[in-house]
């Protein structure tokens, strides 16, 4: 068989590997969306319950207006392609509230803590996104989008770091809690 014949048919609609790219690129979005809604309201559960705190305020409505643009996306990618959300979006929305307000309620280092703990799985979870997507030149908008995103999450982590977040009580078991569950539902979102 030629080669120009064996690329044709790797490539066409139906097929196993065309099939299986379609699934996880559905998942990546799913994922995306469901984790980027996560962060929304784990934002505004902190911006809720941090007090007077004018500095850590201003820092966390950063945040949450470039995981708001995050969301926004992905809101628009599952339209576009058809992809089923999370059916635990339910559960995001009052975990992600009640993760950002309890932690903010300790404090802004508790806060910015969290912060770094979620950034730093976000940000590995979409490197494996993008050396997944490098196989698959169809995806570039995507592929540029989650880079940009992965910067922008990057950015956040640091943001946490020059924010004092080690200064939190517990800072060790409480972001070592927070990317535990970070990853666990990664994992769900993934299949629910």
């Amino acid at each position: 068989m030629s080669k120009q014949r064996r690329k044709l048919k790797r490539t066409l609609p139906g097929d196993k590997a065309t099939l299986k790219r379609a699934d996880d690129v559905a998942s990546m979005i799913r994922v995306d969306h469901a984790g980027e809604y996560g962060a929304k309201r784990i934002y505004e559960g902190q911006m809720a319950a941090l007090g007077d705190h004018p500095k850590a305020k201003k820092l966390i409505e950063h945040m949450a207006k470039q995981e708001q643009a995050h969301l926004d996306y992905f809101e628009k990618e599952i339209v576009r392609r058809g992809v089923r959300p999370t059916a635990l979006h339910p559960l995001w929305h009052l975990a992600g509230y009640a993760l950002g307000a309890l932690t903010a309620r300790l404090g802004p280092e508790a806060a910015m803590a969290c912060t770094v703990a979620v950034e730093e799985v976000i940000s590995d979870h979409y490197a494996e996104q993008l050396a997944a997507l490098d196989k698959q030149p169809e995806e570039k908008d995507l592929r540029a989008a989650i880079k940009k995103f992965k910067a922008e999450e990057e950015e956040h982590r640091e943001t946490g770091r020059n924010s004092h977040a080690d200064k939190a009580p517990g800072y060790r078991l409480l972001t070592a809690v927070i990317r535990t569950g970070s990853k666990l539902a990664i994992e769900i979102a993934k299949r629910v």
